[in-house]
């Protein structure tokens, strides 16, 4: 009896000690969230500010295609926003980053094509075939495209993220949140934020080297030098 009684006790101080370390790492999530959401809420932009910034490009990040061809919703609501500002002289620039990583999945033609078909020309887009993630895009923006100053199109969830990257990389940065609708399971996306907040707070603390570099390609040339 006494041995169970241990036990017992035991394993309630386990458990306390389990309890205590969980609700200390939810509070440093939670905090390093608020931080990263806070810092450049500032440089969130609406349209009419945006277009005066005359930035070196408008930086479209990727997101999932359709049958190979086509931009899903939320791909479609970033190239129209982009577009849009394109159009209104934000920059006569745009960058689209994405996932180009296998011969059968290719965002950033896609979103190329895209905004071709919406009149804009050629030399005016870049694509970023290796844009695998949101720090990727941003430390090859700066390194690979010479990039100085940015606008980012994004939905809003995601936009604090991108915005704070960039802005820890050096860029001067800012961004226009493209939220035209709603989209299917946006909580889980909001879920996932949190840990990718905390991630990329790491990320770009260390900086490290993304995926690929390559040859400079800068963005005051023509966006043709990036096509495949």
């Amino acid at each position: 009896m006494r041995i169970i009684k241990k036990m017992l006790r035991a394993l309630k101080r386990i458990l306390g000690s389990l309890i205590r370390l969980s609700l200390v790492a939810m509070a440093v999530v939670l905090l390093i969230n608020g931080y990263v959401v806070l810092k450049y809420k500032n440089r969130v932009l609406t349209e009419e500010e945006a277009k005066e910034k005359n930035v070196d490009c408008i930086l479209v990040l990727g997101a999932a295609v359709w049958g190979g061809t086509r931009p899903s919703p939320m791909l479609q609501d970033r190239l129209d926003q982009g577009i849009n500002l394109y159009y209104l002289g934000a920059s006569n620039r745009m960058l689209m980053s994405g996932d180009h990583g296998g011969q059968y999945y290719d965002e950033v033609n896609v979103m190329k094509n895209y905004a071709m078909d919406q009149g804009i020309d050629d030399s005016a887009i870049f694509m970023d075939h290796a844009g695998f993630s949101t720090y990727e895009s941003m430390a090859r923006a700066k390194d690979v495209f010479e990039v100085e100053s940015v606008i980012i199109v994004t939905q809003g969830y995601h936009l604090s993220r991108a915005l704070y990257v960039a802005n820890e990389l050096g860029l001067d940065a800012y961004g226009v949140a493209s939220d035209p609708r709603q989209y299917s399971n946006q909580m889980y996306r909001d879920l996932r934020e949190l840990a990718a907040r905390v991630k990329d707070f790491g990320t770009s603390m260390f900086k490290p080297d993304p995926t690929y570099l390559g040859e400079v390609i800068p963005i005051s040339g023509s966006g043709e030098a990036t096509n495949d």
